[in-house]
């Protein structure tokens, strides 16, 4: 707040010109009555003329016709001028029309106008109360000791429990109309400065658009650089404080049952006698549909990034399709003015050239696969004794004992191949053991990377790298061997 900052803000600031300018009423009140009362984002050209245009004819009926002399397009134009910057003039893609919205300096004066109305009484109860249930959240949010945090919740358990009782005690205390007429101010205050703040988002995201657009159409490097620092500050912008907080108050309001819950409350506290002598705006009563629409408009700008990036690609694809285009153009030109100076001696050797030759009728024909034909035979059984030892002879594979040893030697380093682990735990049932790793790593199939089968690990195939994995194993003769599996590299990290 020192003088030099205030007389650069009263010179270039849109909020102080326009409170500054002769025509602040008219511009205040038109836009007010055009933009704010009914939550207009965006309007075109004809029907804001039209509608400036009444407004300045009843202003001549009352103050003359001298007042305002200008036409309704002339004031729309230069309210949308750089040096004013009321209005912003854009066209909406595919369209010859120009489109008006309100800029958030605008809003800014004509909300600061709007205080400066004699209310029926200044509440400060409620205000208070929004303090201290705000210092309590960021208490209560902030608090890293578990103790302290379940001391806290029995308090307030504590505190229902005896308001339980006494509501069904019979006490039930009410909020009188005072009360109810202050927390009623405060709440369309709140809902007015909410509907302020996403057109000032919205103005955030625009500034970051146009960035992109300058630097797209300055960019004389390589893509990936580009696209790198375009997404760096696309990031930037969504992970910085205001847009965590319009994302989690995005999702919080998406909520179909937080938008009954409003629905419903508002209804209950608009039929109250106390609210009702207040005379409420009729918009106050869907008013969360209203940050619904403004946030549509600002979600909206956001995808503009998205379909810029697009056609800058396809613009950059062009271009190189035609330089490629050009280099061949450039080759046949130099072959041709080079057609006539025939270079001496041998200049490239080529192999004899043969034609691979196959008939039709040297194609084997199809043949049908042969039908197994199931007899309908009786079994009878037979005296002879059967020795069942065979099927339960058989090789199990303990696949939990396999994921928990992997865990285990993960605990250790972050990351194990597979031919470290059986160096370190060596296989004892042979090919099914080692066909039984290969399974959980991947157990996935589809490129998740094996994370349900592993238990939250991951393992990755590196194709380029080719591993012997090596066992003992004994032959039909019972002798003991060495057998030996070469198989790509498989890497389990955490």
């Amino acid at each position: 707040m020192d003088h030099a900052t205030l007389a650069t803000l009263r010179d270039r600031h849109p909020a102080w010109r326009l409170l500054a300018s002769p025509h602040a009423p008219l511009v205040a009140s038109f836009l007010h009555r055009v933009y704010v009362a009914p939550n207009v984002r965006v309007m075109s050209e004809a029907d804001l003329a039209e509608a400036l245009e009444d407004e300045l004819f009843a202003l001549r009926e009352q103050l003359g016709p001298e007042a305002y002399p200008k036409g309704a397009q002339d004031y729309l134009n230069d309210w949308a001028a750089p040096d004013k910057g009321w209005l912003r003039k854009f066209y909406k893609p595919g369209t010859d029309e120009a489109q008006f919205d309100l800029t958030p300096a605008t809003e800014k004066a004509i909300a600061w106008l709007l205080s400066l109305t004699e209310r029926p009484f200044v509440g400060t109860e409620s205000r208070l109360l929004t303090l201290f249930a705000l210092l309590e959240q960021i208490s209560a949010g902030t608090e890293a000791d578990p103790i302290k945090r379940v001391a806290d919740l029995r308090k307030k358990r504590d505190e229902l429990d005896a308001e339980i009782a006494r509501v069904l005690a019979g006490d039930v205390p009410l909020l009188d109309d005072t009360a109810v007429k202050d927390r009623f101010q405060q709440f369309q205050q709140l809902a007015r400065e909410l509907l302020a703040d996403f057109r000032e988002v919205e103005h955030n995201f625009r500034l970051l658009d146009r960035k992109v657009r300058e630097k797209i159409a300055l960019w004389e490097g390589a893509k990936g650089a580009l696209l790198d620092e375009i997404m760096g500050e696309r990031d930037a912008i969504g992970d910085s404080d205001q847009g965590r907080s319009f994302r989690a108050f995005w999702d919080f309001l998406m909520s179909t049952r937080r938008q009954e819950e409003l629905s419903e409350r508002l209804d209950q506290v608009l039929a109250l006698p106390a609210v009702a002598a207040l005379k409420p705006e009729p918009r106050t009563r869907r008013v969360h549909h209203d940050w619904l629409e403004a946030g549509e408009h600002t979600q909206r700008t956001v995808a503009q990034l998205s379909q810029q990036l697009r056609r800058f690609l396809d613009d950059r694809a062009f271009l190189e399709n035609r330089r490629i285009l050009d280099l061949l153009h450039g080759i046949e030109s130099k072959a041709l003015a080079l057609r006539g100076a025939t270079p001496a001696g041998t200049v490239m050797h080529i192999d004899a050239m043969g034609a691979d030759i196959e008939l039709p009728l040297e194609r084997p024909l199809f043949s049908p696969s042969v039908k197994p034909r199931l007899a309908d035979l009786a079994l009878v059984a037979d005296e002879d004794d059967i020795d069942t030892a065979r099927l339960f002879d058989q090789i199990v594979v303990d696949k939990a004992h396999l994921r928990s040893t992997v865990q285990r030697a993960l605990r250790r380093q972050p990351q194990i191949t597979l031919r470290e682990l059986l160096d370190a735990e060596p296989l004892h049932q042979g090919l099914a053991e080692l066909v039984a790793y290969l399974e959980l790593a991947h157990a996935g199939g589809d490129g998740s990377d094996a994370l349900d089968a592993l238990g939250g690990l991951r393992a990755l195939v590196d194709e380029a790298v080719i591993e012997p994995i090596r066992w003992q194993g004994s032959n039909p003769a019972g002798e003991t061997v060495t057998r030996e599996a070469r198989l790509p590299r498989v890497i389990f990290t955490r």
